[in-house]
């Protein structure tokens, strides 16, 4: 759905301006202070969430309330409840008196992050190499192969998505709620950076290559060989953003010298 389809999805749901003669901010603001205005304000932040998990909206983009209001055809209250939201999630940052700001961690914070990603992940495949159900190690045995032809075909686009459901089928087949719902939420953090990985070289069959060792071991039942592949998966996904951040800065520094 594109960004027009969005929202008219948003009109349609309690706040439908389209539907309703609203001429001055009066009546604007008393439809949105019932709690239907909380639906909009819910997706509006789905769908920024889904910009800056994806990319779209890179880290340090500054949010302005009043565009994002234009946009989505409602006032900026439920923006503003958006954007609230999404900064106790981590994914923005916001000061008084400021624009929102998509959250830029500094090396020292996003190396936290992933430390605490890979201690998460780790332990979910340990887990996992003890819990999973043979039903479930059937299907993330099965959705490794599906990635592996994704790689041959060079289809980044289809192997981050899938990549998605392989972490995902690894977070469930713990069989612990609460740690999936931590290991997902740190996950949506440090999402932005890790995406970028497969823009670097020969990522793609690497990163699958680390997947093929977890598989391995979840699929023995091995939960030593589990975690430890896992915890170097996230290591390899780290130095793999890095590496992506420093060929950008270099680019950035050469297209800098060209210019007149």
């Amino acid at each position: 759905m594109g960004a027009d389809g969005r929202r008219l999805a948003c009109r349609r749901r309690p706040c439908q301006y389209h539907r309703r003669t609203l001429t001055d901010s009066a009546k604007r603001d008393t439809l949105l202070k019932r709690s239907d205005s909380r639906t909009c304000a819910d997706l509006i932040r789905l769908e920024l969430a889904r910009r800056i998990v994806g990319g779209l909206i890179p880290p340090g983009t500054s949010l302005d309330e009043g565009g994002l209001a234009a946009e989505f055809g409602v006032s900026r209250t439920p923006v503003r409840e958006a954007l609230r939201q999404l900064a106790s999630s981590g994914l923005v940052r916001q000061r008084a008196h400021c624009k929102a700001l998509v959250t830029k961690p500094d090396d020292e914070e996003l190396h936290g992050m992933f430390a605490v990603m890979g201690h998460l992940e780790a332990l979910c495949a340990r887990l996992c190499a003890a819990t999973m159900t043979p039903a479930e190690r059937r299907a993330l045995e099965a959705l490794h192969l599906r990635m592996e032809a994704m790689v041959q075909a060079g289809d980044t686009a289809g192997y981050t998505s899938a990549n998605e459901e392989f972490h995902g089928a690894i977070y469930h087949g713990t069989r612990n709620a609460y740690l999936a719902e931590l290991t997902f939420a740190t996950r949506l953090r440090v999402q932005p950076f890790r995406r970028a990985q497969f823009s670097t070289l020969g990522r793609l069959a690497a990163s699958h290559g680390e997947h093929t060792a977890i598989v391995n071991a979840i699929l023995r039942g091995a939960s030593d060989a589990a975690e430890k592949a896992m915890a170097a998966h996230i290591g390899h996904v780290e130095n793999a953003w890095h590496r992506f951040e420093d060929r950008a800065q270099a680019g950035a520094a050469q297209k800098a010298l060209q210019e007149p």
